[in-house]
């Protein structure tokens, strides 16, 4: 039995009347992408624990690497729902695609154009938005996940340039990148925004193996020992975590959409099979436990896409909080592992085979629903909201 295509997005709210012809033409053209470019090739390279060639220029000809940066700057000057909406069709593809987009989106792209300087957005930005350089993130360290300020990577002024010295780790695409937005900390223990290049001496980025989860996708380490970083590398526009956390606020809105659709595979995926699938003389689909599952899916999938569709006029309003997009984070993810997994048992013993991507999407899941923000934290972020209690 061959791996189903998606043809259609469920929509049991009629929530597409809400999007603009703009907007259903950029999913459509994600989508088409996807299941040409991706989904032949995603098997082999989750199961070979290889990434996908040439993945970043592809995913810059098609626009999806940072859609609302301003045209000037070689992005498309899209609103926050078209944003969503790729991140929706790359994951539906696999996370490790939407998680090369949405580091190069929101954590290297977003912050040079929020806090860089002119000659920083010309020098970087067209050439990111066109997947000709590839970015990485650094922020979380070895010792310092969930706690960012206490974060011992530092950086000193010696007159000419900074010495940079520290690690990070957990880093999508550092074996790769081109350069790194590194957070560290002044003289002043103030956290400041660095764009290191490759081949400053003293930056390696040594590449982690042996994951289970985000198979298709180089991670790393970013270290820097007495690494010599040009003055006009410093990001000037912000001083403090609101520089950081902003990209995190920017990339967990892209990962509630994103991870819709990697339900939404699974789901349209279950839904087939369990029509085709006879057992006892009749379609597993006619049985009570199957359609219990299928209707829960549906209806975790519509709350989903309800949240994200109005956290994204939020966002295009710029009203968003950090809480709002914390709660989808943590929500939307949850309803995709959950959705992977539950899903799985539909197909029974071919639920683990390559063909389907029950599998390759739960493994995945495992490590979303871990990063930029565990799942408990998040929890933590909106208890905070509620009663103004600091419970970390």
């Amino acid at each position: 039995m061959s791996y189903y295509s998606l043809t259609s997005i469920p929509d049991y709210y009629g929530i597409d009347s809400l999007l603009t012809e703009e907007h259903k033409l950029i999913r459509q053209s994600v989508r088409d992408w996807v299941e040409s470019f991706v989904m032949p090739q995603i098997d082999h390279a989750a199961q070979n624990h290889t990434d996908i060639p040439n993945l970043m220029k592809e995913l810059g000809q098609i626009g999806a690497l940072g859609p609302y940066i301003p045209v000037e700057y070689g992005g498309s000057g899209l609103d926050q729902i078209s944003y969503g909406l790729i991140m929706q069709e790359l994951e539906r593809g696999d996370s490790a695609v939407r998680s090369a987009a949405s580091v190069q989106s929101s954590l290297v792209m977003f912050p040079i154009n929020e806090f860089g300087s002119e000659e920083q957005k010309r020098k970087y930005l067209p050439k990111l938005a066109a997947g000709e350089m590839i970015g990485s993130f650094g922020l979380t360290e070895p010792n310092h996940g969930s706690d960012p300020s206490s974060m011992e990577t530092n950086f000193k002024d010696m007159g000419d340039h900074y010495l940079l010295n520290g690690a990070k780790m957990w880093i999508t695409n550092s074996p790769l990148c081109d350069i790194a937005v590194v957070w560290a900390k002044n003289e002043e223990g103030k956290v400041q925004g660095l764009i290191v290049e490759r081949g400053m001496e003293g930056f390696t980025t040594p590449e982690t193996h042996n994951k289970w989860s985000l198979r298709a996708s180089k991670t790393g380490e970013l270290v820097f020992n007495n690494v010599k970083v040009p003055k006009e590398n410093l990001l000037p526009g912000v001083t403090g975590l609101k520089g950081p956390l902003s990209c995190l606020n920017s990339a967990r809105y892209g990962i509630s959409w994103g991870v819709i659709g990697a339900a939404i595979d699974c789901y349209c995926t279950a839904v087939q099979y369990s029509k085709e699938r006879k057992q006892f003389g009749k379609p597993i689909g006619s049985y009570q436990l199957q359609q219990k599952k299928l209707a829960e899916f549906l209806t975790e999938i519509t709350k989903a896409q309800l949240l994200c569709i109005q956290l994204g006029n939020l966002k295009n309003e710029h009203k968003a909080t950090p809480a709002q997009i914390s709660m989808a984070k943590r929500n939307n993810v949850k309803m995709a592992i959950d959705i992977a997994r539950e899903s799985r048992q539909i197909l029974g013993g071919m639920g683990i085979m390559g063909e389907f991507p029950m599998m390759r999407h739960a493994a995945n899941l495992e490590s979303v629903i871990t990063y930029e923000g565990t799942h408990d934290v998040h929890l933590l972020i909106t208890g905070l909201d509620i009663t103004g209690i600091n419970a970390f």
